[in-house]
Protein backbone atom coordinates (compact mmCIF):
# COMPACT_ATOMS: atom_id res chain seq x y z
CA UNK A 1 0.00 0.00 0.00
CA UNK A 2 1.32 3.41 -0.52
CA UNK A 3 1.65 5.92 2.43
CA UNK A 4 -1.22 7.70 1.60
CA UNK A 5 -3.43 4.73 1.56
CA UNK A 6 -2.00 3.73 5.01
CA UNK A 7 -2.68 6.96 6.53
CA UNK A 8 -6.59 6.87 4.89
CA UNK A 9 -7.01 3.14 6.46
CA UNK A 10 -5.92 4.51 9.84
CA UNK A 11 -8.27 7.75 9.75
CA UNK A 12 -11.16 5.08 8.63
CA UNK A 13 -9.90 3.13 11.88
CA UNK A 14 -9.50 6.18 14.18
CA UNK A 15 -13.06 7.24 13.29
CA UNK A 16 -14.79 3.98 14.33
CA UNK A 17 -13.16 3.47 17.40
CA UNK A 18 -14.59 7.25 18.06
CA UNK A 19 -17.68 6.36 16.59
CA UNK A 20 -18.57 3.32 17.91
CA UNK A 21 -17.68 4.38 21.46
CA UNK A 22 -19.59 7.43 20.96
CA UNK A 23 -22.69 6.10 18.76
CA UNK A 24 -22.58 2.58 19.33
CA UNK A 25 -22.38 -0.33 16.50
CA UNK A 26 -25.95 0.48 15.38
CA UNK A 27 -25.95 4.06 15.43
CA UNK A 28 -22.52 4.17 13.47
CA UNK A 29 -23.37 3.85 9.91
CA UNK A 30 -20.49 3.50 6.44
CA UNK A 31 -21.56 6.70 5.77
CA UNK A 32 -20.95 8.05 9.20
CA UNK A 33 -17.23 6.53 9.05
CA UNK A 34 -16.22 8.17 5.83
CA UNK A 35 -17.13 11.28 6.73
CA UNK A 36 -15.42 11.51 9.83
CA UNK A 37 -12.70 9.52 8.14
CA UNK A 38 -12.73 12.48 5.46
CA UNK A 39 -12.70 9.67 2.82
CA UNK A 40 -16.07 8.38 0.62
CA UNK A 41 -17.88 5.72 1.85
CA UNK A 42 -16.74 3.58 -1.54
CA UNK A 43 -13.14 4.32 -0.19
CA UNK A 44 -13.81 2.43 3.17
CA UNK A 45 -15.30 -0.20 1.04
CA UNK A 46 -11.79 -0.75 -0.34
CA UNK A 47 -10.71 -1.61 2.95
CA UNK A 48 -13.33 -3.25 4.74
CA UNK A 49 -16.06 -5.54 3.03
CA UNK A 50 -18.90 -4.53 5.48
CA UNK A 51 -19.26 -2.74 8.93
CA UNK A 52 -19.09 -6.29 10.66
CA UNK A 53 -15.84 -7.40 9.13
CA UNK A 54 -14.58 -4.05 9.75
CA UNK A 55 -15.58 -4.43 13.48
CA UNK A 56 -13.82 -7.70 13.68
CA UNK A 57 -10.51 -6.64 11.33
CA UNK A 58 -10.05 -3.35 13.58
CA UNK A 59 -10.91 -5.05 17.09
CA UNK A 60 -8.43 -7.49 16.27
CA UNK A 61 -5.85 -5.86 15.66
CA UNK A 62 -5.88 -3.25 18.44
CA UNK A 63 -6.75 -6.19 20.68
CA UNK A 64 -3.44 -8.09 18.76
CA UNK A 65 -1.72 -4.73 20.12
CA UNK A 66 -2.45 -4.81 23.51
CA UNK A 67 -1.25 -8.16 24.29
CA UNK A 68 2.04 -7.46 22.25
CA UNK A 69 2.76 -4.27 24.15
CA UNK A 70 2.54 -6.31 27.45
CA UNK A 71 4.34 -9.18 26.37
CA UNK A 72 6.99 -7.58 24.33
CA UNK A 73 9.29 -6.94 27.09
CA UNK A 74 9.72 -9.98 28.59
CA UNK A 75 12.16 -12.22 28.46
CA UNK A 76 13.26 -16.19 29.48
CA UNK A 77 15.72 -15.01 31.84
CA UNK A 78 13.38 -12.83 33.83
CA UNK A 79 12.11 -14.05 37.71
CA UNK A 80 8.73 -14.76 38.64
CA UNK A 81 8.34 -11.46 40.20
CA UNK A 82 9.71 -9.70 37.18
CA UNK A 83 7.00 -11.55 34.88
CA UNK A 84 3.94 -10.51 36.97
CA UNK A 85 5.48 -6.74 37.72
CA UNK A 86 5.96 -6.66 33.99
CA UNK A 87 2.63 -7.98 33.03
CA UNK A 88 0.85 -5.59 35.40
CA UNK A 89 2.68 -2.35 34.69
CA UNK A 90 2.40 -2.51 30.55
CA UNK A 91 -1.38 -3.43 30.89
CA UNK A 92 -1.49 -0.40 33.08
CA UNK A 93 0.29 1.66 30.88
CA UNK A 94 -1.20 0.92 27.59
CA UNK A 95 -4.51 1.41 28.83
CA UNK A 96 -3.34 5.06 30.18
CA UNK A 97 -1.39 5.85 27.14
CA UNK A 98 -4.19 4.60 24.63
CA UNK A 99 -7.72 5.09 26.38
CA UNK A 100 -9.87 4.90 23.31
CA UNK A 101 -8.42 1.83 21.99
CA UNK A 102 -8.76 0.33 25.29
CA UNK A 103 -12.75 1.44 25.89
CA UNK A 104 -13.02 0.30 22.22
CA UNK A 105 -11.70 -2.90 22.78
CA UNK A 106 -13.46 -3.64 26.28
CA UNK A 107 -16.73 -2.50 24.92
CA UNK A 108 -16.75 -5.14 21.95
CA UNK A 109 -14.96 -7.72 23.43
CA UNK A 110 -17.93 -9.72 24.25
CA UNK A 111 -19.89 -8.64 21.35
CA UNK A 112 -21.52 -11.55 19.55
CA UNK A 113 -20.20 -10.57 15.71
CA UNK A 114 -16.47 -10.74 17.11
CA UNK A 115 -17.16 -14.90 17.91
CA UNK A 116 -16.80 -16.03 14.40
CA UNK A 117 -13.32 -15.21 13.72
CA UNK A 118 -11.55 -13.95 16.80
CA UNK A 119 -10.78 -17.34 18.35
CA UNK A 120 -7.48 -17.45 16.34
CA UNK A 121 -5.90 -14.74 17.87
CA UNK A 122 -2.06 -15.16 18.85
CA UNK A 123 -1.75 -12.70 21.74
CA UNK A 124 -4.07 -14.62 24.31
CA UNK A 125 -2.40 -17.57 22.87
CA UNK A 126 0.81 -16.58 24.20
CA UNK A 127 -0.22 -15.44 27.40
CA UNK A 128 -1.72 -18.98 28.23
CA UNK A 129 1.41 -20.30 26.90
CA UNK A 130 3.37 -18.29 29.31
CA UNK A 131 0.88 -19.06 32.18
CA UNK A 132 1.12 -22.21 31.49
CA UNK A 133 5.08 -22.67 31.18
CA UNK A 134 5.32 -20.65 34.48
CA UNK A 135 3.22 -23.22 36.00
CA UNK A 136 5.33 -25.98 34.80
CA UNK A 137 8.55 -24.83 36.16
CA UNK A 138 6.87 -24.11 39.67
CA UNK A 139 6.79 -20.80 39.46
CA UNK A 140 3.30 -19.74 39.89
CA UNK A 141 0.74 -21.74 41.55
CA UNK A 142 -1.26 -24.21 39.05
CA UNK A 143 -5.02 -21.95 39.16
CA UNK A 144 -6.53 -22.14 36.02
CA UNK A 145 -5.40 -19.56 33.45
CA UNK A 146 -9.11 -18.04 33.45
CA UNK A 147 -8.85 -17.01 36.76
CA UNK A 148 -5.36 -15.84 36.63
CA UNK A 149 -6.13 -13.43 33.88
CA UNK A 150 -8.84 -12.22 36.10
CA UNK A 151 -7.05 -11.53 38.98
CA UNK A 152 -3.76 -10.06 37.02
CA UNK A 153 -5.80 -7.56 34.59
CA UNK A 154 -9.26 -6.85 36.21
CA UNK A 155 -7.29 -4.95 39.27
CA UNK A 156 -5.04 -3.00 36.90
CA UNK A 157 -8.16 -1.94 34.77
CA UNK A 158 -9.82 -0.33 37.74
CA UNK A 159 -6.72 1.41 38.65
CA UNK A 160 -6.04 3.12 35.22
CA UNK A 161 -9.74 4.15 34.38
CA UNK A 162 -10.06 5.90 38.07
CA UNK A 163 -9.52 9.29 39.02
CA UNK A 164 -6.93 9.97 40.91
CA UNK A 165 -5.53 13.65 42.31
CA UNK A 166 -2.06 12.61 41.87
CA UNK A 167 -0.09 10.17 39.65
CA UNK A 168 1.87 9.28 42.61
CA UNK A 169 -1.19 7.86 44.26
CA UNK A 170 -2.29 6.06 41.18
CA UNK A 171 1.72 4.33 41.16
CA UNK A 172 0.92 3.55 45.04
CA UNK A 173 -2.16 1.52 44.21
CA UNK A 174 0.07 -0.10 41.28
CA UNK A 175 2.68 -1.20 43.05
CA UNK A 176 0.45 -2.72 46.27
CA UNK A 177 -1.48 -4.35 43.30
CA UNK A 178 1.83 -5.33 42.16
CA UNK A 179 3.23 -6.93 46.08
CA UNK A 180 -0.19 -8.45 46.37
CA UNK A 181 -0.47 -10.16 43.30
CA UNK A 182 2.82 -11.76 43.72
CA UNK A 183 2.24 -12.61 47.21
CA UNK A 184 -1.02 -14.69 45.49
CA UNK A 185 0.61 -16.00 42.05
CA UNK A 186 4.01 -17.18 42.79
CA UNK A 187 5.46 -19.99 44.89
CA UNK A 188 7.65 -19.84 47.80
Amino acid sequence: MRKKDIEKQNCIKNSVVQLMLEEGFQGTSIAKIAKAAGVSPATVYIYYENKEAMLREIYKEYAENTFQYMLENLSPDMRGEEIISELIRRYYLFIIDNKEVFHFTEQYSSCPILKSNCGSMRGPANLNQLLTDLKNKQIIHNYSNDNIYAILFSPVKSIAIKSYDTESVAAERLDELVFMLQKLLLKE
